[in-house]
């Protein structure tokens, strides 16, 4: 059963947070966020890719840069543009796209929950990205940036966040991306005590973004306590940051692939290999996406093709067989381009359906690809029965949008 916690955030001014708030560390590169952070000496991106206070080309892992890090987030406190709260609370995190909102419950979730799998994960991670976070997470010894999790639907936490939704919100900006960010304290000590019994009877929450972040910030909560010869296991860092929200609220979109060549084939040829495992047929000159599981996208040459897995070539009782990620990476990938290991090969590269098919079309277009494939995005259901059953979705599979804004709230772990 899941344990959490209330904690007292320590958050921007409301008159500062949309100069605070940055997009999270891991969907840009030093330079895209040295460049969303010019002339703002109050980004987050300062704490967060602290190298942006170096030279260009720093090398993002010395020493000094962490030390930066920590410099930085000790000067936004006493400058006063991060501010801790009186009390312990728990906040929603709301986020609108497209037209669509979602509610977030902001809380501590708990290190032996993720140790024991209470928290259940989907995606394998790789120890240097869990190293890096580690030492950020020691270093300023703080959950700097939240991690993002699922859980069944609960109805009466709906109706918990939808009275404190009727109020008036603490934040509410809409960020350069286009989307929309709202922000609410929940502070009644009968909503905190309700919600902390709630999630005690929830079974298991789960993982949807943020598998490196949760992972470091379990392994340095279990290094404190070790650390500590009068551990009780209710201190603060026994705990880590996340914003957990109703599975049926969540919207997965779908996580694309381009590659460099055909594996020395021709068009004809390659099509005619296609034939033997998918149902092809040639879509034009118009954008094609796919339609339902297991109906794929392919550009080629300027044309747009469907492609529609034949019986017998998925399992649709084996929750991983049956993604339509396995049957494109085995029968596609794998079995007539070539590439075996999506992590490590550098003929593939991947698109986050954000950018929409069109960047597909672009990338071959401009001969940088020479071919790309669309995928029917993986549901939540699919996510839980993966992780339910002890699985590992293949790499490059799941793609979650709008992404949590940091610097909202961040947890000490003192």
């Amino acid at each position: 059963m899941a344990k959490i916690k209330p904690f007292k955030g320590i958050r921007p001014p409301q008159s500062m947070v949309e100069e605070v708030a940055s997009r999270p560390y891991d969907v840009l590169n030093s330079e895209e966020a040295r460049k969303e952070a010019e002339g703002n000496e109050k980004s987050l991106y300062h704490i967060i890719k602290p190298e942006i206070d170096f030279a260009p080309g720093t090398d993002e892992h010395a020493p000094e840069v962490y030390d930066k890090a920590v410099e930085n987030f000790n000067k936004w406190q006493n400058n006063g543009w991060l501010v801790q709260d009186d009390k312990e609370c728990y906040y929603v995190y709301a986020q609108t796209m497209d037209g669509r909102t979602q509610y977030g419950l902001v809380v501590c979730a708990n290190v032996e929950d993720y140790l024991s799998g209470v928290i259940k994960k989907h995606e394998l991670t790789r120890r240097d990205k869990e190293e890096d976070r580690m030492k950020h997470v020691r270093i300023n010894n703080a959950n700097v940036e939240p991690v993002f999790f699922a859980y069944p639907d609960e109805a009466e936490l709906d109706a918990i966040v939808a009275k404190t939704v009727s109020g008036k919100a603490e934040y509410d900006f809409i960020a350069p991306d286009g989307f929309g960010h709202h922000f609410w304290l929940i502070d009644d000590e009968k909503d905190i005590a309700r919600i902390t019994e709630i999630f005690a009877s929830i079974p298991y929450l789960y993982i949807a973004d943020g598998h490196h972040r949760t992972a470091a910030a379990a392994l340095v909560g279990a290094e404190k306590a070790k650390q500590n010869p009068n551990h009780k296991g209710d201190e603060e860092y026994n705990y880590f940051l996340a914003v957990c929200f109703p599975a049926s609220q969540l919207k997965i979109i779908d996580y694309n692939r381009v590659v460099k060549d055909l594996n020395g084939l021709s068009d004809e040829e390659f099509l005619a290999k296609l034939n033997e495992n998918f149902i092809v047929e040639e879509k034009g000159d118009d954008i094609y996406s796919p339609s339902d599981l297991h109906n794929f996208s392919l550009y080629l040459s300027g044309k747009w093709y469907s492609l529609t897995a034949k019986e017998g070539t998925y399992n649709d009782e084996d929750p991983i067989g049956v993604l339509d990620v396995t049957i494109s990476s085995d029968l596609i990938l794998r079995d007539i381009l070539g590439i075996t290991d999506l992590r490590s090969d550098k003929r593939i590269d991947f698109v986050g359906g954000i950018r929409g098919l069109g960047e597909l079309k672009r990338r071959v277009d401009n001969g940088e690809m020479r071919v790309a494939l669309a995928l029917y995005p993986v549901s939540m259901k699919q996510l839980m029965d993966i992780a339910d059953t002890g699985n590992i979705m293949p790499p490059k599979t799941t793609w979650f949008e709008p992404k949590l804004r940091s610097g909202l709230v961040i947890h000490k772990l003192v």
